[in-house]
């Protein structure tokens, strides 16, 4: 796809090739991969692409350690290279879970990131951001515009195919966006009790077993890392009869040792959206992102 230098711009890793083509694809612009080197001593040089235009940036911060240096780099560089305008779509945001100090010496993680990342760019999208007592993106990156978008269509789409009659929502936290996917598959809405005694400790209480024996079940969460939460779902389902277990996770990021105890408790599949690029990706977000974006790119 040709594009004069002022033309929107979809731009990405190369690791993340895939999902920012698909968006590009969605919103009819060009997408051109950002070049990186990693030197020696383990330094990042990203090289971008000229433009006089928008930049939309799909990086996913799921590997915030590293990716956010290489992404603050690669600002810098659109700016130098003549970008007016820089969108930052993250469908996965890091950083989020620290919005409070709760032992003294600790940091506040989510102010600082968004203090790296809000005023480099023009506008920021993310997809079901892990908030807790933060009620909005505003309080993350002050005047910059932040959009946080549901997957819960997506999800629900691509959880469809098991035909749960049973949506389970780990935690009343998760009932309103749990909601929504019951909604959408006419399932059942049920919500767990969640008591978590450390990172990787947790007790899942489902309720009564009548509510899910013989039934098929869509057990879902918005991040996945250790698992610890939906093997409890998992278990306790598969105790209580459940015919058919199915886990929806909108952010998959845990390893594949993570999803072979999943399947070993009894999940029958497993489906991720697209925010973090990950084997068990069946939910494309490009769908929702490109609505999102269609202001960028209208004439």
């Amino acid at each position: 796809m040709v594009a004069s230098p002022a033309s929107p711009v979809v731009q990405a890793f190369e690791d993340q090739a895939g999902p920012a083509g698909r968006l590009a694809q969605a919103l009819g612009v060009p997408f051109r991969p950002v070049a990186l080197h990693r030197f020696p001593d383990g330094e990042w040089l990203p090289t971008v692409v000229p433009t006089a235009g928008t930049v939309i940036a799909h990086v996913s911060l799921d590997r915030p350690n590293e990716t956010l240096m290489a992404l603050l780099l690669a600002c810098d560089a659109w700016r130098r290279a003549g970008a007016r305008r820089l969108v930052l779509v993250a469908p996965y945001l890091c950083y989020m879970r620290q919005d409070r100090i709760f032992e003294p010496g600790q940091s506040l993680s989510r102010d600082v990131v968004g203090a790296l990342l809000g005023p480099r760019f023009d506008r920021i999208l993310t997809v079901d951001a892990h908030l807790h007592r933060t009620r909005s993106l505003a309080e993350v990156f002050g005047s910059t515009p932040a959009e946080d978008l549901s997957a819960a269509a997506p999800l629900a789409a691509a959880l469809a195919e098991g035909r749960p009659s049973v949506v389970l929502g780990p935690d009343q936290e998760s009932r309103p966006w749990a909601g929504r996917i019951a909604k959408a598959l006419g399932a059942d809405l049920r919500v767990a009790t969640k008591t978590r005694t450390g990172d990787r400790a947790v007790a899942v209480d489902i309720g009564s077993p009548d509510a899910f024996r013989g039934r098929n079940v869509a057990v879902v969460d918005d991040i996945c890392s250790s698992g610890g939460t939906l093997l409890q779902a998992v278990s306790r389902l598969r105790e209580a009869g459940a015919a058919r277990i199915e886990i929806g996770v909108v952010h998959a990021l845990f390893d594949p040792a993570v999803e072979a105890r999943l399947r070993a408790a009894g999940a029958d599949r497993i489906v991720s959206t697209t925010s973090v690029v990950h084997p068990t990706n069946a939910a494309d977000l490009s769908g929702l992102l490109a609505q999102a974006l269609e202001d960028e790119i209208a004439p």
